[in-house]
């Protein structure tokens, strides 16, 4: 069942700086013509949307250039890295929409980079270092105060390549020696402080499984993969900017193929946290339901919750690509969803708190159909038939017995109109020993089908509605905000991200009751459920008990909560 028309905003926008750099260099002719980026995540956790803004601007910078784009995976740390995190990946990009080029590894690079190493010891600009990682650590000095040499520091280019090739052969245990460049202990830039290259770990990795005990420092592996893939332009978000000396030291005393690096400000969103480290931390706190739970912020997380990738490259072209740190509030990513929706998603009637109506002067054991439109700003979504009959569900809070004065719904006494139906007016109630309100005793008049009077009588309400009889039992999940707070890394001495956590993030509806066709909804179709918001079906739904997650509600209820 399809419920989606594509609807990609193409809507022309000034070049961002990264953009126009990468214009002017084609118009300069550098790099002869050519653009080659690449998108290199870590595969040691699921993405997050985050990770959508590099993977939009990377792939798109590419497209838009005429360019290549690779997916490389960082692969430098066995002790984190699954298979199953690159599967992952693999699957959040194709579904942004964009396809790679090539498929790299940094563990394809590894021998390369074994060499160079070996070539920055003969070149007296490397060597082994013997001590603990706590005297390495202290070593570095501060911000305000040069670091120490290290002991070990003036080893011969003989001794440190024995060592070293001896570190490969395994040797040596964890933590017995590490490999760190020769550069300066009194620079500014605590990075350049003779950093870490190697250290041993005894530990497989998912790719080249025990060849290798000794694994690359991430930052001894980035630069020179970027130079192995020519890569012209290497963007990068705003921490890596510190990094980039280090990387071009590297590239200069190698004296290979220069890939630039140009940083830009991450994205930060309101009532999220993007950390890989704490997403993790609930994952394995059971916290919530997995990577993919719809209140993570993970792109697999949001697209089991309903999100479209149109909505999502819609959204990060909206935010654009800037120097300067700042953080997006989360009604900008749920407003680029709705209009997505209100766009491409069907209407269906769905009662999440059903209470019974019955029509007493209609037919008993009588039916009809009647015609519904599937989108009312699209005649092209064509039109369906629903089921009616004496007795139908409304919603619980769409009847009040004694209402208020600006109560236009159904109420004693009170005429309401039915969505595609008639005009119904209340005439009984049927309560329960509680009180509770069982039944709902109502009369229809029927000249006023399809919903007008013939006499011009109006009503100020439309109420939607389920029958009874071909009502589809469901489960509905109304999710909201993971934290209840807007910055939840603001967190006192001591306190915890996770002390923020929103206890009425997930609220589960046993018995919703819709209209017959959603039980034919396939994974992921999405539809408006109207007058009460966006829904997907979900992975876990089936023809016999239809699963569906509200995706985002049809306006900003936490803009509202905050005005009052």
């Amino acid at each position: 069942m399809s419920a989606e028309k594509n609807t990609d905003d193409a809507s022309a926008k000034p070049l961002d700086f990264i953009r126009e750099i990468v214009a002017q260099d084609l118009k300069s002719g550098k790099h002869d013509g050519r653009v080659q980026t690449r998108f290199p995540p870590e595969p040691n956790g699921y993405l997050h949307i985050g990770h959508a803004k590099s993977i939009c601007l990377n792939f798109g910078i590419a497209k838009e250039f005429g360019g290549r784009c690779n997916l490389r995976f960082d692969d430098t740390n066995p002790t984190k890295e699954e298979t199953e995190y690159v599967d992952s990946i693999k699957e959040d990009v194709r579904w942004l929409g964009f396809e790679w080029d090539e498929e790299h590894y940094a563990s394809d690079y590894f021998e390369q980079l074994y060499k160079w190493a070996e070539a920055l010891i003969q070149k007296g600009l490397a060597y082994v270092d013997s001590g603990s990682l706590d005297e390495i650590r202290a070593q570095r000095g501060t911000v305000n105060e040069p670091g120490t040499p290290s002991p070990y520091r003036e080893r011969s280019v003989e001794e440190n390549l024995d060592l070293f090739r001896r570190m490969r052969a395994g040797e040596f245990p964890n933590g017995a020696h590490v490999l760190r460049a020769k550069i300066d202990m009194a620079a500014g830039n605590m990075n350049l402080r003779d950093p870490i290259m190697y250290r041993i770990l005894h530990t497989p990795h998912h790719r080249t499984a025990d060849k290798w005990c000794i694994y690359p420092i991430y930052d001894w592996a980035h630069g020179q993969s970027d130079s192995i893939e020519k890569i012209t332009h290497s963007i990068c978000t705003l921490e890596f900017e510190i990094h980039r000396p280090l990387y071009e030291w590297y590239i200069e005393h190698l004296d290979i193929f220069p890939s630039k690096q140009y940083e830009f400000a991450r994205l930060n969103l309101t009532y999220m946290v993007m950390s890989k480290r704490k997403l993790l931390e609930l994952v394995q706190a059971k916290l919530v339901e997995g990577w993919d739970d719809p209140r993570m912020p993970t792109i697999a997380g949001i697209r089991r919750r309903g999100y479209t990738p149109e909505s999502l490259r819609n959204f990060c072209h909206t935010i654009g690509v800037t120097k300067y740190p700042g953080t997006t509030d989360i009604s900008v990513l749920e407003n680029s969803l709705r209009d997505d929706l209100n766009r491409r998603a069907e209407r269906r009637m769905a009662v999440l708190d059903p209470v019974k109506v019955v029509i007493t002067n209609y037919p008993e054991g009588a039916s009809e159909e009647l015609e519904a439109v599937n989108h009312p700003q699209d005649e092209s979504f064509g039109t369906r038939t629903i089921p009616f009959g004496r007795e139908i569900y409304i919603e619980r809070e769409d009847f009040m017995e004694d209402p208020p004065k600006k109560f236009f719904r159904l109420s004693p006494g009170k005429e309401v109109r039915m969505r595609y139906a008639y005009f119904i007016k209340c005439e009984d109630v049927i309560k329960n020993e509680q009180g509770e309100v069982t039944e709902i005793h109502c009369t229809y008049d029927p000249e006023t089908k399809g919903g007008n009077a013939p006499d011009g009588r109006k009503v100020k309400a439309t109420l939607h509605w389920v029958p009874v009889a071909e009502a589809v039992d469901a489960e509905v999940r109304l999710y909201d905000h993971l934290f209840e707070v807007e910055n939840p890394n603001d967190v006192p001495e001591g306190g915890d991200f996770k002390d923020h956590l929103n206890p009425n993030s997930l609220q589960v509806i046993k018995h919703a009751k819709l209209e017959p066709l959603l039980c034919s909804a396939q994974e992921g179709d999405r539809f408006q459920f109207e007058r009460m918001g966006y829904f997907c079906c979900d992975r876990t739904s089936t023809a016999e008990r239809p699963v569906f997650n509200r995706a985002v509600t049809l306006r900003d209820t936490w803009a509202k909560a905050k005005k009052q």
